[in-house]
């Protein structure tokens, strides 16, 4: 048999995403949080794929449920039928309610007009500010909101979010936590348990199981990463490995400079390799003079500054040829955690920059 012919439009970078990984994160977390997990997917799952990750998540046996951020990420997991619940963490638009409603969308409500509002046929997850001052109802509000729901029938779940969990001093999250304990006590008994969650990925690393809390909701950690101070509370696996070819192969010649600004100067001839992958694709323009990224196993530099659509290495000595593939991060030797640090940010903002560019592969 003829093996297949490659794409006529090869890939210049890909995000290689390791279903494996995910499944063991999100195992290991539901059993220290002692509660299924409501995943949140949001940010294009914090960078992975919406669809990819979703679709690995779905059957899982820890998982109830799918988060997100947005609207349009509500509906494109509603669209994908995973038969999974999809909870909306951020106040939809009025005219947006009755769609969403009508497409099984959990909502957030924090106020009496919102809970009114709602159709008989939503469900709702009463959102409750303890100490973020973001969204939510405070605690002295919150308890009528739910109480209106629960009249409704339309209170499904409560949730509130740390600040601090993932922080060395939890006694913050522990007094919302108390805040948080004092609205659900005031709550009626509905025919339904509720849906009870607060433990983003800091709180189920810090504290495990918290009493009364039905779901965890931890992000980050789904996806490999813990802060240094959490890392031996639960073995996790970072799911992404970020790839890109090398589209061109030249010398630099001793004296000659790489990049815009002239930042790097070649002591000797250098052998170049151009990589197709820049901060348009999310590698962080920071990371200039710090980066390096690994070519047939080695690590080598980043030449001068990152660009927006490729960035240079240093490949003397190597066997490489255009088209290869060079690893940007992975689960080991440079991980995502190494990029943001030479960027000056954090794995968050490193994650979901990766862009559209970037083909998202299962593997």
């Amino acid at each position: 048999m003829r093996p297949a012919s490659p794409p006529l439009l090869a890939a210049r970078a890909r995000a290689l995403l390791g279903a494996g990984a995910l499944r063991a994160n999100l195992r290991a977390l539901s059993a220290r949080a002692g509660a299924p997990l409501l995943l949140p997917v949001k940010a294009n799952a914090y960078g992975h794929g919406l669809s990819e990750v979703a679709r690995v998540a779905a059957p899982h046996p820890a998982l109830w449920g799918l988060a997100v951020a947005t609207p349009q990420e509500a509906a494109a997991l509603a669209a994908l039928g995973l038969g999974r619940p999809v909870v909306l963490l951020t106040p939809p638009m009025p005219h947006e309610v009755g769609p969403l409603a009508d497409l099984g969308v959990r909502l957030p409500v924090a106020s009496l007009a919102e809970a009114e509002a709602l159709p008989g046929h939503a469900r709702a997850h009463l959102k409750v500010d303890t100490g973020m001052n973001r969204l939510g109802a405070r605690p002295e509000d919150a308890v009528a909101v739910g109480r209106r729901l629960a009249q409704r029938g339309l209170l499904e779940g409560v949730y509130t979010h740390f600040a601090t969990a993932d922080e060395p001093d939890p006694s913050f999250a522990h007094e919302q936590l108390r805040r948080f304990q004092g609205v659900l006590s005031a709550l009626p008994v509905t025919p339904e348990p509720l849906l009870v969650h607060a433990a983003n990925g800091g709180a189920v690393l810090s504290f495990g199981a918290l009493p009364g809390m039905g779901l965890a909701r931890p992000g980050l950690a789904a996806y490999g990463f813990a802060p240094a101070h959490l890392r031996a509370a639960v073995p996790l696996t970072p799911v992404m490995t970020l790839q890109a070819r090398v589209t061109h192969l030249h010398t630099a010649r001793a004296g000659e400079t790489v990049s815009y600004g002239g930042l790097w100067r070649a002591a000797q001839d250098t052998r170049v390799a151009t990589v197709g992958l820049g901060y348009g694709d999310g590698y962080p323009r920071g990371a200039t003079g710090q980066a390096q990224v690994l070519v047939a196993g080695e690590r080598r530099p980043v030449l001068g500054r990152i660009c927006m659509d490729q960035l240079m290495v240093d490949v003397s000595g190597l066997n490489v040829q255009v088209g290869d593939w060079v690893t940007l991060w992975g689960p080991q030797d440079i991980t995502v955690t190494d990029v943001a640090a030479w960027g000056g940010t954090v794995e968050y903002e490193v994650l979901t920059g990766v862009g559209m560019r970037v083909e998202r592969e299962v593997e």
